[in-house]
């Protein structure tokens, strides 16, 4: 009789594309998320916890795929195997969807305008790669109801108050603002509106997105027969007229337009000393790209939000659609001037695109300046962390009627990577104090200890492995980065003292001090047992004060 087959172990792994997060980083990601909707909760928003499970259908034709229901997303389909299949149910791709639905459902129960925030992670079911995960967390804000640039305004101050709030500085980020209408009113000037070049029209702004990845000459391949990659995979183009690919690489450069236009101003001006002029007088000297993220004087930066305006006018002087874009630009540059979210932190930025189909309106991203070296050791722009805009068109699937909307979403785990990109952040956190057990006979006493230091805000635990080898214990507080250690035997249970050992010293000492300074401060001493917390309090100010002055 033949031995029956043993089942396999499992494999111990992290599926592809996911991570596990341990310690301080789970820590550091609750910290942000707090801040954050400390924020949030200022500007008067509420929280929201939409289901993590949507069906397809809800989401609808912004998945990644639509002929294909189960690609780009996490899916199935319920009871797919019986007679009557059920509903295609989805991990939420990202949270804005879910709200949509969610306004759609309870729309007479929630106050108009209504202001949300929400938190949590996200799936994807994309190819992975570096820092490219298939699950990350967001941190979303929207105003659905408000028909006014002025929630778009608003939207943009909140995100620049977020930034500065986790630890971002002025001149370390900028905020750049365009308006989807301006460039669909390229597209009506260039020949591409209407329901017929819906795909030329995809197409094109899918293009113009990747015009920092491509640069000018790989979009205007992606607007013409299309463009073969480094692998020779191809990508056919949306096979457009060379007169309408030029109007549209005329706005997909306009920013670098209107940098040229400003040092060659700055070139005819250099001799004139009006604080207006200033800026364009010191661009003929230096780069452009020196001004953004620095904290040079906000008239200078006016200067570059007023050419940037022009520019797109002349762009699209022949689309309604597209001026009242400029328009809604120039009010939301005003309304933030007004509550002193000037350009030098917020700017016009016609390079913005954002990827997304459902943008209807204005648009924004947030890019952190500074430079950072990547895994190969390049030094590289950090780039972006949060985007957002005008979504006017969402919720209409479900009712049938137009509900204006505007939101953010902040890539947390971005913003996480980039404090610890600039030193920002302890790579770890300290452990918990740990008391030690010398006597199996007296864990109450241990237990009583442990609960005194907690409930002075100490962070602590009872050592609850075999406390046979006193040596494991001490190793195990080593481990768990300990900042101290409890020692009470018998001997000292009589006297009624504690031993406390400086765990964070005595490594230091171990490592490199003298016979003498260990003698001068010995990382260990006996104390009286009634100021146990005093002096465990002593040790842990110490070290925060010795993390402060070694601190960035």
């Amino acid at each position: 009789m033949a031995k029956p087959k043993k089942t396999p172990r499992p494999k111990a792994e992290t599926p592809k594309g996911f991570r596990d997060y341990f310690g301080a980083e789970v820590t550091q990601r609750t910290e942000m998320l707090r801040a954050i909707a400390g924020v949030y909760h200022r500007y008067g928003f509420d929280a929201f916890e939409s289901s993590g499970v949507e069906t397809v259908e809800a989401l609808g034709k912004f998945l990644p795929d639509v002929d294909r229901p189960n690609e780009g997303v996490f899916a199935w389909q319920e009871d797919a195997e019986g007679d009557k299949p059920g509903d295609w149910l989805a991990l939420r791709y990202d949270l804005t969807a879910p709200l949509a639905r969610v306004y759609a459902q309870h729309q007479n129960d929630l106050p108009k305008p209504y202001r949300r925030y929400a938190m949590g992670p996200v799936w994807r079911n994309e190819k992975p790669g570096p820092g490219r995960f298939r699950q990350f967390y967001q941190c979303d804000a929207d105003t659905v109801g408000a028909p006014s640039v002025a929630a778009d305004a608003e939207i943009c101050a909140m995100l620049a108050d977020c930034l500065e709030e986790v630890g971002i500085p002025r001149g370390d980020y900028v905020i750049r603002v365009n308006n989807r209408k301006v460039l669909n009113g390229v597209l009506e000037v260039a020949g591409l509106s209407g329901d017929d070049k819906e795909r030329e029209r995809g197409i094109v702004l899918r293009a113009i997105d990747k015009l920092d990845r491509l640069g000018p000459e790989g979009v205007r391949a992606l607007l013409g027969q299309g463009r073969k990659d480094e692998s020779g995979d191809f990508t056919k183009g949306a096979c457009l007229e060379r007169h309408q690919i030029e109007k549209i690489m005329a706005f997909a450069t306009a920013s670098e337009t209107v940098k040229n236009r400003l040092r060659d101003l700055g070139q005819d001006l250099k001799t004139e000393t009006g604080t207006t002029l200033r800026f364009a007088a010191i661009a003929g000297e230096r780069p452009f790209d020196s001004f953004l993220g620095t904290n040079s004087d906000p008239e200078e930066y006016e200067l570059w939000n007023r050419a940037a305006l022009s520019h797109l006018r002349e762009l699209v002087s022949e689309s309604s659609e597209g001026k009242t874009g400029v328009y809604e630009l120039d009010q939301i540059a005003q309304l933030l001037a007004a509550g002193g979210y000037g350009p030098d932190r917020i700017i016009i930025d016609p390079s913005v695109v954002r990827g997304l189909g459902y943008y209807t309106g204005p648009v924004y991203e947030a890019e952190l300046t500074f430079d950072i070296q990547d895994e190969k050791g390049r030094t590289r722009n950090f780039g972006s962390v949060a985007g957002g805009g005008r979504y006017d068109d969402l919720v209409k699937r479900f009712t049938g009627q137009e509900v204006p909307a505007t939101g953010i979403s902040i890539g947390v785990d971005r913003l996480l990577a980039a404090l610890h990109a600039k030193g920002r952040m302890q790579v770890s956190e300290p452990g918990p104090v740990v008391v030690t057990v010398m006597d199996r006979d007296r864990m109450a006493d241990y237990q009583a200890m442990v609960a005194e230091l907690r409930g002075a805000g100490i962070r602590a635990e009872v050592y609850l492995g075999n406390p046979k080898n006193f040596g494991n214990q001490l190793k195990y507080a080593d481990r768990r980065g300990s900042p101290a250690a409890v020692i009470e035997g018998g001997d000292e249970k009589a006297k009624g003292v504690v031993q406390i050992k400086d765990l964070i010293l005595g490594a230091k000492i171990a490592e490199s001090a003298t016979l003498e300074e260990w003698k001068d401060r010995p990382s260990q001493f006996e104390a009286p047992r009634d100021q146990l917390i005093a002096k465990v309090r002593e040790i842990l100010a110490q070290h925060d004060q010795a993390a402060g002055d070694a601190g960035p």
